[in-house]
């Protein structure tokens, strides 16, 4: 995994703030001059929160993720907030009112997230990470300290200006969510308080609350405390960032295999990939603008797509993992041993290619070529064999009308058909 240097606030000569700035990972500042002294200066505590409203976070978080790495490695000290109160809540959407999920499932869903983000950042030293719970303060206040102490400082009208509260005054919303703004508010208060805590970041839609904070915190005789947000992440063809034909690409390999993983990543379109380098990618500027050069000079090598899904694998899962999916990526499209691939790799990467499954005996391996959908008849199999255009388990088929013999069964298993360069799926046999 490519590292970052950092040593004393700056990286390759470049300071944080314009690091920051330069991957264009800050959208929206209280005051940019005061943000930069405080990036660029002595070590500060910070914040950033992820709410459980799911039981693993997905790819979108990692925007959030990352750059509180990048703020530990110079030298600050990270408070990473998983919300068991505000996750019992839900931040409104302006899509309607969100489903209220059992406290116990939540209080699940916040063990789950904190393991995932533990290996993003460190523990010991004078910017030790802490993993903090809004839980432990809120669930001691009762409903009336609630009131009195944190809901005297907010103006209704202000909370009414909220765009996203705007968007459902028509369609109805509820206090439950109408108070959603206060108790993040007492979040940076409280980390305030008792951390020392004088920065906020979050995504762009994120603002309102964060800001909300801050008013807070001055209303009740502290600070000056400061915050910014990061772009919303989306897609040049206007679709929805982090989402596939399966659904949405989560960080958790019971949820998203870490082969489809690192296929989601070296899945980006051309016009994405330098902007998500920036976004994701702990490469330098020199580096990536020679990625740049090679997605113009060479599109068809994909050298962004594979750097971005290797070193983003990699973060998530491990150099073991991503050298597994990395050997099974080449190796479906006969450039690796498939043998070699672990069944639990195989059998991820079939699935993602299309896999189905055959009971008791095998057929012909035209039935085979025709029922994992890479040609539509038989007669359109036998002429793809013909023509050498048919592979089982990347070996040339020669005679369509005999069943793979049971040694061919890759771990006893599984087959792997390829109609030429590009067109997998595979076979599972259940017994």
């Amino acid at each position: 995994m490519h590292r970052a240097r950092w040593r004393c606030g700056r990286i390759c000569g470049v300071s944080l703030f314009d690091d920051l700035q330069q991957r264009g990972l800050i959208h929206d500042s209280t005051d940019v001059d005061e943000l930069r002294t405080l990036l660029d200066g002595d070590a500060i505590t910070f914040y950033v929160g992820f709410d459980p409203t799911a039981a693993s976070l997905h790819v979108g978080h990692l925007v959030q993720v990352l750059t509180a790495r990048r703020l530990q490695q110079a030298g600050h000290r990270p408070l990473l907030l998983v919300g068991g109160a505000t996750g019992l809540i839900g931040d409104p959407k302006e899509t309607g009112e969100r489903t209220l999920n059992d406290p116990e499932v939540v209080a699940g869903w916040v063990e789950r997230i904190r393991h995932q983000l533990a290996p993003f950042v460190t523990y010991d030293g004078d910017n030790g990470a802490v993993l903090v719970n809004n839980l432990d303060w809120t669930g001691q206040m009762s409903a009336v300290e609630f009131l009195r102490d944190v809901g005297k400082h907010f103006p209704v009208n202000r909370m009414l200006a909220r765009e996203v509260v705007r968007a459902r005054l028509e369609s109805g919303i509820s206090f439950t969510e109408f108070s959603y703004q206060l108790l993040q508010a007492n979040d940076f208060y409280e980390l305030h308080r008792r951390h020392g805590c004088v920065l906020q970041f979050g995504g762009s839609d994120q603002w309102g609350n964060i800001t909300a904070g801050i008013d807070y915190i001055r209303r009740r005789g502290g600070g000056p405390v400061h915050g910014f947000t990061t772009p919303l992440v989306t897609k040049a063809d206007g679709t929805k960032f982090g989402k596939t034909e399966g659904g949405s690409v989560w960080l958790d390999p019971e949820m998203t295999s870490p082969y489809a993983f690192y296929q989601f990543w070296i899945n980006t379109a051309d016009a994405d990939v330098v902007r998500y380098l920036r976004y994701f990618s702990f490469r330098d500027r020199d580096e990536i603008a020679e990625l740049e050069k090679a997605t113009v000079e060479r599109p068809a090598a994909r050298a962004a797509q594979r750097a971005l899904a290797e070193e983003l694998t990699t973060l998530v899962h491990g150099e073991t993992e991503c050298r597994q999916v990395v050997a099974a990526s080449q190796a479906l499209f006969g450039r690796g041993a498939l043998e070699e691939l672990e069944p639990k790799t195989l059998r991820s990467a079939l699935s993602e290619a299309g896999l189905i499954q055959v009971r008791g005996e095998l057929p012909p391996v035209t039935v085979l070529l025709r029922d994992t959908g890479l040609v539509s008849s038989l007669s359109e199999a036998r002429r793809t064999i013909a023509d050498g255009g048919a592979y089982l388990n990347n070996h040339r088929v020669t005679d369509g009308d005999t069943p793979p013999a049971e040694d061919a069964l890759l771990h006893g298993r599984w087959l792997v058909l390829r109609r030429g360069k590009r067109n997998v799926a595979g076979v599972e046999l259940v017994r």
